[in-house]
């Protein structure tokens, strides 16, 4: 117990051991990559300038030879015409050059190599030998170091990169392409079952790659609905209507969600792993599984240093309880999560929310560097400044009800307004005067003809969308421009008469029953993957999850210490108030023990699950394997399965002194924990971490009462299905087989009493791990068919 206790107070000092080895090999990594770099620098300037006064000198002497030549013989153009030519002289030159720019390009390929070693071969040989040569982490780091270095020169000479230049940047460093996803949206509808209440209506559109776009709109207009609409992530109660396509095609788009980003509004990030370790679980589970580890390496790098989070990468993100690094700092991270897997599609709901000016220019601009890849991005954003707001391409205003205002680009959306008599004010930023007047906090002049209410209607009739019956009948001087309404009769919305409460109840467990049916079919009939993308497999991930949940744990070794205090100070008070009696067998300490290793064995297990279902809840929904992260849970809690049996009865045995030996009971306590366990994960998954834990609490005490009543037939054929049952009925027999002699009539009579049977103790212990192995498949079942999106 001492070296258990030893190993977790040090627990701390090993991960950060560790962490500094990485830092060094970072450092001089990134150490060797800015020396190269600024080498390489320094010889092309020596390279130009020197390339600049041979071609002054060339051009002197060429002048020269020229004039000469015209006065001279054809003998003395045979004697010169030994002597190298000015065009020989300028190819030879343009050759040498030609040479030293392979040789530059090559130690820039290659730090480690020499300049006089380069082969100016073919490329591929050196890209295939580039793979082998970085073993070591200092190297991987200075090939990454150095990458980052030649975008960052690249960037500099292009400050104003259209996205044809990122093409050919990404033709020379070897950028990945990432395949482009169009989503094109036409009269999108989503409706409550059962309530005809509108969250969104009517919304047509396109999201184009390359571009980013921003979703405003005053509060309760639908944009997080919008948002999780688009990417297949809108409640399953809602009734969807209209249509979207993916590039042109009807694909569902959980088919991509391989290479969709969604970064949600919460900052869904572990508290208790530091921001590169963060970054660097997302790319491993979502990058391709074929990628190498530099160029995982890269990209985590990459983003890291776009969103400004070098000083912070080995500091812990921290929690309510612990702090950690600043929110703007955090914010950054929730975003970085989704960046490192270089996504096509990238969905941000409110990323700049508690921001500062300069922190959300930083975002966006790393943005905006991921758009130029080719990437579609569309976020909502509350509030923007001007100058955040002229950084968007497009923008998407929504009005009350879910419906649309404007959608087009930013640079024409002031025209669009004015040109129906609505002119936004000096010194007022347009999208907040926007929004105003959506709010119908800014009154429109009389002079326009239109309330704040039209807006939506005028944006319809001028596209020629189709326009639901009910908003033309109400339109006013809008509809009146219409024409021919029939012509935008295509969407109707069913308005449905007083309900009575018996109607409204009715209704609302109709919806709830039909929430769940299509939330366990789009569970049970996943989408066929069309992202092209083959990540980690279960194997793969299990040990990627193992790592992350091994690292947690050992950050969080003083609680599991704490727990281990409980079981001894447990072992302790049973030990010494149950009284050993001949006569008993010992059994009331053992019931004493069947209640009390339960309960705790509940209370602990249920933090694997509880406080971690909204981050399971995030990953699951990018595709990570629910199995992977359900086995590396377990499997890691098998440590305190084996352990805690043997912490209770270093305790328990030394002061109760029973006639069985430590090895029959550990075995039952082992077979206990290892049940107890698995219905601990069924509770915390299923129920919420309150009545979690009263359940964990009432259902030892109970079952070991049902089991315990002999007197009643029917309590007592229910008590044959309680585990509690089996544990005490297997400490039984584990000390009623060291009774022999004159002790064998006592021991007859105890087992007829309580219908025991010696030949039993390995069905009992089978009994708990039956119990054990299927309250874990009950356990994962609910974790798959019952997560909330």
């Amino acid at each position: 117990m001492l070296i258990l206790l030893i190993i977790y107070n040090c627990s701390d000092q090993v991960l950060s051991s560790r962490e500094r080895k990485q830092a060094k090999s970072r450092e001089a990594g990134a150490r060797s990559a800015r020396e190269s770099a600024q080498a390489q620098n320094k010889w092309k300037s020596n390279l130009a300038s020197m390339g600049s006064q041979l071609s002054k000198t060339f051009s002197r002497r060429k002048s020269t030879r020229q004039d000469v030549q015209k006065d001279s013989d054809q003998n003395r153009t045979d004697k010169d015409s030994g002597l190298p030519l000015p065009p020989g002289m300028s190819q030879a030159k343009a050759k040498k050059q030609h040479n030293l720019k392979k040789m530059i390009n090559a130690s820039e390929e290659n730090p480690d190599s020499e300049g006089s070693n380069i082969e100016t071969g073919g490329d591929k040989r050196f890209k295939k030998d580039k793979g082998k040569q970085l073993h070591s982490r200092t190297q991987i780091f200075r090939y990454a170091y150095g990458q980052i270095e030649k975008e960052k020169a690249l960037q500099e000479q292009n400050k104003d990169m259209t996205f044809t230049g990122v093409i050919n940047m990404a033709s020379e460093f070897d950028i990945r392409p990432r395949p482009p996803i169009e989503i094109h949206f036409k009269d999108l509808t989503l409706t409550l079952k059962g309530k005809n209440k509108h969250l969104l209506r009517c919304v047509t559109g396109t999201l184009s790659p390359g571009r980013v776009s921003a979703v405003m709109g005053p509060s309760g207009a639908g944009k997080t609905t919008f948002l999780s609409a688009l990417t297949g992530k809108a409640a399953a109660g809602c009734t969807t209507t209209g249509s979207v396509l993916i590039n042109g095609k009807s694909d569902s788009i959980q088919s991509y969600k391989k290479v969709i980003g969604y970064v949600p509004q919460d900052d869904i990030v572990h508290g208790n792993l530091t921001v590169e370790e963060n970054l660097w679980f997302s790319a491993r589970c979502r990058l391709a599984a074929d990628l190498a580890k530099p160029e995982k390496v890269l990209v985590v790098e990459r983003v890291i240093e776009s969103l400004g989070l070098q000083q912070v990468r080995d500091s812990l993100v921290g929690t309510v309880e612990k702090r950690g690094i600043s929110g703007g700092q955090r914010k950054r991270v929730n975003v970085g999560l989704e960046m490192v897997i270089e996504p096509s599609l990238l969905i941000l709901d409110e990323p700049t929310s508690g921001l500062d000016s300069s922190s959300s220019q930083l975002l966006l601009r790393a943005l905006r560097r991921e758009a130029l890849e080719g990437v579609n991005i569309c976020m909502v954003v509350h509030q923007p400044s001007y100058t955040l707001f002229r950084m968007f391409d497009d923008f998407i205003l929504l009005a009350k009800g879910g419906l649309t205002a404007y959608h087009g680009p930013v640079s024409k959306v002031e025209e669009y307004f004015s040109g129906i008599g609505i002119n936004v004010p000096d010194r007022v930023n347009p999208p907040d005067h926007f929004i105003d007047i959506l709010e119908g906090i800014y009154k429109l002049p009389t002079s326009i003809g239109l309330s704040y209410k039209d807006l939506p209607l005028r944006w319809m009739l001028h596209n020629g969308y189709a326009v639901p019956p009910d908003m033309l009948g109400s339109s006013g001087s809008a509809a009146s421009s219409a024409g021919d309404n029939s012509a935008y009769r295509g969407i109707s919305a069913a308005v449905g008469p007083d309900q009575s409460f018996a109607g409204e109840l009715w209704s609302d467990v109709k919806s709830n029953i039909e929430q769940k049916k299509d939330h366990i079919q789009q569970r049970l009939l996943p989408s066929h993957d069309l992202s092209n993308r083959k990540t980690p497999g279960v194997l793969l991930q299990f040990r990627y999850f193992l790592g992350r949940l091994g690292k947690q744990r050992l950050r969080e070794a003083r609680i599991q210490s704490v727990d281990y205090l409980i079981l001894l100070l447990a072992g302790i008070c049973l030990g010494t108030l149950a009284k050993v009696s001949d006569e008993s067998f010992g059994a009331q300490g053992y019931l004493y023990t069947v209640i009390a290793v339960s309960l705790l064995g509940k209370i602990t297990a249920l933090r694997s699950f509880a406080l971690d279902k909204i981050y399971y809840w995030r990953e699951s929904a990018s595709g990570m394997s629910s199995l992977a992260y359900f086995l590396a849970k377990d499997t890691l809690d098998h440590f305190n399965t084996i352990v805690k049996p043997a912490v209770y009865l270093s305790m328990f045995y030394f002061f109760n002194n029973p006639r069985s030996t430590i090895g029959d009971n550990y075995l039952v306590l082992l077979c206990l924990t290892y049940c107890v366990t698995g219905i601990a994960y069924a509770l915390a998954i299923y129920f919420e971490p309150g009545p979690a834990q009263l359940w964990s609490v009432l259902l030892p005490v109970v079952l070991t009462l049902v089991a315990n009543q002999d007197g009643d037939p029917l309590m007592a054929q229910i008590g044959d299905y309680c585990y509690p049952k089996w544990a005490l009925e297997a400490f039984l027999l584990a000390t009623a087989r060291r009774y022999s002699g004159v002790w064998l009539v006592s021991r007859c009579g105890l087992l007829k009493s309580r219908n025991y049977n010696l030949n039993h103790w390995y069905p009992c212990l089978l009994y708990l791990i039956i119990v054990g192995f299927l309250s874990r498949c009950v356990a994962f079942f609910c974790l798959v068919m019952f997560q909330k999106k």
